[in-house]
């Protein structure tokens, strides 16, 4: 008897979290029979204790080298992967599917990049404007509980911050506020023969505010390839990885259902 393929579903995580902060997602994911996947950025150490001891790991990833290690891992499937990105791992998601590298793409809270300056992020970024240009810029226990875990409780908050989150690059930050065009983080949204895409939004996200999130959804417009928008109100950058994070697995699983695309 021939084995069942398990369709792949690659998870694709943002700055300032670990790899880790998809765990109960792979979790839901697998039991579900998927072939679950959340790879780390290249360099990145296998558990948050081992980047908080060995930071300069991290040190110098831009968003061109990033996307292309994602790109690498997304070709190296027999069968093209569903994508699930968040924050920065959203807009890779888009650009990979767009180049007809995953089967259907989730962006949830998805950054815009270049040109489209958001007040929380601009304020942590600024940080970065010193040498060294390939240092690493940490979120702050406070910066965090304002601006990322803004909807859940100051506990909740705080313990999040303790198990999942490490230093970004401060180069991967810059990039995103430079042109698209220098630093490969231009979407192609005129795409019509590529796979559905479902974009998440939190209505009280001040890192990838849902204005922007639904101002995407309006440049696909032109595509007839499926593309969906859901808004989730009072939920916040951290969607993904607060005490909330089923409802939004839940959604997006219905989500690929009714395209079509099940575990089997």
């Amino acid at each position: 008897m021939t084995a069942v393929q398990r369709t792949p579903v690659m998870l694709l995580h943002g700055a300032w979290l670990h790899a880790s902060s998809w765990r109960a997602w792979a979790r839901e994911l697998t039991n579900r029979g998927f072939a679950v996947s959340a790879p780390r950025w290249p360099g990145e150490p296998n558990s948050v204790a081992v980047v908080q001891a060995e930071p300069d790991r991290l040190r110098g990833i831009g968003l061109v080298a990033l996307t292309a290690h994602y790109s690498r891992i997304a070709r190296s499937f027999d069968t093209p992967p569903v994508l699930i990105g968040h924050s920065v791992g959203g807009l890779i998601a888009q650009r990979l599917l767009a180049a007809n590298l995953g089967r259907a793409a989730v962006a949830l809270a998805p950054l815009p990049t270049g040109h489209h300056p958001i007040p929380a992020w601009a304020e942590i970024v600024r940080r970065s404007s010193g040498p060294p240009s390939d240092g690493l810029l940490p979120l702050s226990r406070r910066e965090f509980g304002r601006d990322f875990a803004n909807t859940v409780t100051a506990a909740e908050a705080t313990d999040l911050f303790t198990r999942l989150v490490v230093p970004a690059p401060r180069r991967l930050l810059r990039d995103l506020e430079e042109d698209p065009a220098r630093t490969g983080s231009h979407v192609d949204t005129h795409n019509s023969g590529r796979g559905p895409l479902l974009l998440i939004s939190g209505q009280e996200d001040r890192m990838a505010p849902d204005a922007e999130t639904r101002a995407m959804y309006k440049r696909y417009g032109d595509s007839v390839a499926v593309t969906d928008l859901a808004q989730f109100a009072d939920r916040g950058h951290s969607l993904v990885i607060d005490s909330g994070w089923r409802a939004i697995a839940v959604h997006t699983l219905a989500w690929l259902a009714d395209q079509g695309i099940r575990a089997a």
